[in-house]
């Protein structure tokens, strides 16, 4: 038996509601922390599970950020610096990055409030996580502006990217499995992740 749901069913579900369904419905998506720095060097770490990859030449990833209509440390940290760190999550660190969540005040750090470390690489101007087994360093270089609800994605160019030699393979591939890696569905729930297989470049049959 199926469920069966309209625009007009979907808008009319209480609102936390129709965000859990709407949040899960496109599945898992990777769970990753961003880390930021005030040019006061207030610190600042969220958890964020619209990750993207933009492109591997030049090498871009971006994110997507919530409307600005309330305080949004995240970005107000980047466009003063410049910068910012996208760190992997994983089973170890789940709960505490999960917390990140939490609406803390802008003078509070979320690396001290859940318990993680931050790390800083060379002169690079916002904190990774010590914990994370993949760290990546990013200068901001665009934003595009969603207009239909008002977010926006955030696109910058990896300038590190910090990872175990051990799960490094040839051309390319990295070994997620080995590292405890998890996804996120929906806003507040956390699965494991496992290898199903590697396969070569699709051909018509």
């Amino acid at each position: 038996m199926e469920k069966t749901f309209t625009f007009e069913t979907i808008m009319a579900l209480p609102s936390r509601h129709r965000g859990r369904l709407m949040n899960k419905v496109s599945g898992l998506k990777p769970a990753n922390l961003i880390g930021t720095q005030s040019k006061a060097g207030e610190t600042n770490l969220a958890i964020f599970n619209s990750v993207v990859h933009i492109g591997a030449n030049p090498p871009y990833i971006g994110f997507i950020l919530r409307p600005t209509t309330v305080a949004r440390h995240t970005y107000e940290n980047i466009k003063e610096t410049g910068a910012f760190t996208i760190n992997q999550v994983t089973e170890g660190m789940h709960k505490q990055a999960h917390q990140t969540s939490a609406k803390y005040d802008k003078g509070v750090s979320e690396f001290d409030a859940v318990g993680l470390i931050p790390y800083h690489h060379e002169d690079f101007k916002a904190p990774f996580v010590y914990e994370s087994p993949i760290k990546i360093g990013l200068s901001f270089v665009e934003e595009q502006l969603i207009k239909v609800n008002d977010t926006r994605l955030i696109i910058g160019k990896v300038e590190h990217l910090i990872l175990p030699e051990d799960v490094l393979l040839e051309g390319g591939h990295i070994a997620l499995e080995r590292l405890g890696s998890v996804a996120i569905g929906g806003l507040d729930s956390y699965y494991s992740v496992d290898k199903l297989g590697r396969y070569g470049y699709a051909e018509p049959e």
